[in-house]
């Protein structure tokens, strides 16, 4: 009996080494290069920059100059406050300098008698030494108050806010009237040097689109309205509620007037869009220069090392420029884990498993 019970042991152990070298199944992905990416978008004319402006004290809103989509220059008067404080002030300080002018005069007169006093040997030194101290006093006093009256005239003009560039008045957020911490925004003024159309592209989108690619741009409400567009830049990071990333488009120079800031645009891609071919990240063997995936041939079944060329990243998929062919075999799974010459099992496919993604 226990001859048999140590039999079936070694015989069960021995099964366990035989499945421990059998071919085991692999995650794996066929090639086949993304032909589908999308081509039309919806997208918002813009400006390349917009600065929101607020007054550097706090007060009350006496007077707005400008409105929603008026046009202004660098220097331009936008809007003021309440500055009666600030005009007393001003007042004070200016009547201060009036003041240490004339004590400064005074001193000089006194000065000037003492000296010559004591040119003629009837005064003594100390007395012109005094008279020189309070002519020193006195000069120093005018330097303060014309300091003390430019800070003031400095403050006064904080009462009016000026346009630092040339642009359009897209944003006003409050009324006169109105009381308004410092640096509070007050507006929003688009710099007119250019108009760009903003799109969102989806992670496959970002990761195909070729640089400087030309765009065709049509204005919704009426389509014969129409432009040119390049791409300027993506953002590099992806909005969180709408897994997308925002595509700056420059807008053609001579693109007409009616592509205003703030109206929407018919996107199409002009340029020859190239079938994209992606691969999961996690495919690209940890540490590997350049970088290489594991290949299942598809007769033996044995993994091999390819070198591929890769392109930008976007959405965990990965641009493959070259290295792998249309339907080749590529393990996207545990590529770390492998060695070459390991025969692979079965294929199984990323949708075939719970929360796997292809």
């Amino acid at each position: 009996m226990r001859f048999l019970s140590l039999l079936l042991l070694l015989l069960s152990g021995a099964a366990v080494a035989q499945d421990a070298h059998a071919p085991r199944p692999v995650v794996t992905e066929i090639v086949s290069p993304q032909s589908g990416l999308a081509s039309n978008w919806v997208g918002t004319v813009t400006a390349p920059s917009e600065i929101d402006l607020g007054f550097l004290r706090l007060g009350t809103l006496a007077e707005r100059v400008v409105d929603v989509g008026d046009t202004v220059s660098k220097g331009d008067v936008l809007a003021r406050l309440d500055a009666s404080d600030l005009q007393a002030q001003l007042q004070a300080a200016q009547a201060g300098v009036s003041i240490a002018e004339a004590n400064l005069h005074t001193a000089t007169d006194a000065y000037e008698r003492v000296k010559t006093l004591a040119d003629r040997g009837v005064t003594s030194a100390s007395a012109l030494e005094d008279t020189q101290n309070d002519l020193s006093a006195a000069r120093a006093a005018l330097d303060q108050a014309r300091a003390e009256a430019a800070r003031a005239e400095d403050a006064r003009d904080y009462a009016n806010l000026r346009a630092p560039i040339d642009g359009v008045v897209t944003t006003v957020r409050a009324e006169p009237g109105a009381t308004l911490d410092a640096g509070q925004a007050l507006m929003t003024i688009a710099a007119t040097g250019g108009r760009e159309v903003v799109i969102s592209l989806s992670e496959e989108d970002a990761a195909g689109m070729a640089e400087s690619a030309a765009f065709s741009v049509r204005l919704l409400a009426n389509p014969d309205v129409r432009s040119t567009a390049v791409l300027d830049r993506i953002d590099p990071v992806t909005q969180r509620a709408s897994r997308t990333r925002s595509a700056h488009l420059t807008l053609d120079t001579d693109a007409p007037e009616a592509f205003r800031l703030g109206t929407l645009a018919t996107v199409t891609l002009s340029t020859h869009q190239a079938a994209v071919t992606t691969l999961p990240t996690r495919a690209l063997i940890a540490g590997s220069e350049p970088p290489t995936v594991w290949r299942v041939h598809p007769d033996s079944r044995e993994v091999e090392q390819v070198s591929v060329e890769t392109g930008p990243v976007a959405g965990g998929r990965v641009v493959i420029l070259s290295g792998v062919e249309t339907g080749d075999e590529i393990v996207i799974r545990g590529v770390n884990l492998l060695e070459p010459g390991h025969v692979a099992g079965r294929r199984i496919a990323p949708r075939t498993i719970p929360g796997g993604t292809q």
